[in-house]
């Protein structure tokens, strides 16, 4: 099946240019060692985080855990640091199998699998607990295999913590502080939209631009997680980081569906059972890198500012009920229902 159109900046008409001859060689790049039984497999796994990343370290894990469980007949080589390319290019590259996985955020990835919209609507998940049995269950499930159309396969979530909003001169106490406020958001629609409504002024930017941004006052604030705010030093130009906490968006792990196919059943259970060991190291790593990175930033003089939750919850509401009669919202209340 061919994408539907606008799925990808990367046309697929190359691939059907040159006959589909193009495919293949880029499996061959993607995917060494398919010929002789000696030879290694490599998976070339490509992101955007730093190297001192809980989500990075975690999937250091998954390499490790791939080598040990093949004996040493399958390996995934790790691109990090955005080496490679923004998110919506990994993603991009992933889809014609120039790569054969990444780590991306579900934010910036509804602009290819619009089912993922969801994580971004804010105060969705009353807590860690509620999110973690939204994802472990047939929903989550779900939610990872809708790609599968666009040649997306998700194999897991990782913890990414709650977002909060960050700003470098006015400390927001209440979303009425956010109006006029520049906040830089993922690329993504559904993030936009989600600032729009508690009033700021939302302003897509790369990840890699976005010190310089606030260096400069090209915008005011923006949103994260903790250990994102503190691992890319934001934390020298933001000086107020409000825990209002109203999004959940997880790191999800992708591979090319088109690769996935090319993989024997005992490669993708070394795989499988690899992610799966990442996953657990990547959670326990996520909370002692959260805890640090609160004492570090706080420490360096940021105000961290404890709001009343309940007013920014009110003000996203407008939000939420403007999915109604939308297949969205059938999935809001879904997730709303479970305990």
């Amino acid at each position: 099946m061919i994408p539907r159109p606008g799925r990808s900046l990367l046309s697929f008409g190359s691939i059907r240019r040159v006959g589909g001859a193009l495919f293949p060689s880029l499996l061959l790049l993607a995917l060494a060692g398919c010929q002789g039984q000696d030879e290694v497999r490599v998976l070339k796994l490509a992101h955007g985080l730093d190297v001192s990343h809980p989500v990075h370290l975690a999937m250091v894990h998954l390499a490790d855990q791939v080598t040990a469980l093949s004996g040493g007949r399958m390996r995934v080589d790790i691109h990090p640091s955005g080496q490679l390319g923004e998110e919506r290019e990994l993603i991009e590259m992933l889809q014609i199998g120039s790569i054969a996985m990444t780590k991306v955020s579900a934010s910036p990835l509804e602009s290819f699998v619009p089912e993922m919209r969801v994580f971004s609507i804010p105060y969705l998940f009353r807590d860690q607990e509620h999110l973690w049995q939204v994802l472990g269950g047939e929903i989550g499930q779900r939610l990872l295999m809708a790609g599968e159309e666009y040649y997306l396969r998700g194999l897991c979530y990782y913890d990414a913590g709650p977002r909060s909003f960050y700003t470098t001169g006015t400390p927001v106490l209440a979303p009425e502080d956010l109006k006029g406020l520049k906040i830089r958001v993922q690329k993504s629609i559904t993030s936009t939209r989600m600032v729009q409504t508690l009033g700021g002024s939302a302003t897509p930017i790369d990840w890699g631009e976005l010190y310089s941004a606030l260096q400069q006052g090209v915008v005011d604030g923006a949103e994260n997680n903790l250990p994102s705010f503190f691992l890319s030093r934001h934390y020298e130009v933001s000086r107020y980081y409000t825990m209002d906490e109203h999004t959940w968006v997880p790191d999800v792990l992708l591979i090319s569906t088109h690769l996935w196919k090319v993989l024997s059943p005992e490669e993708r259970g070394w795989l499988q059972d690899a992610v799966a060991s990442s996953v657990v190291q990547q959670r326990r790593l996520w909370r002692v890198a959260a805890e640090e990175a609160l004492a570090q930033v706080r420490a360096a003089g940021v105000e961290i500012i404890w709001p009343d939750k309940d007013t920014f919850r009110r003000a996203a509401e407008p939000m939420f009920e403007s999915y109604r009669g939308t297949p969205t919202f059938d999935l809001l209340r879904a997730i709303e229902e479970i305990r």
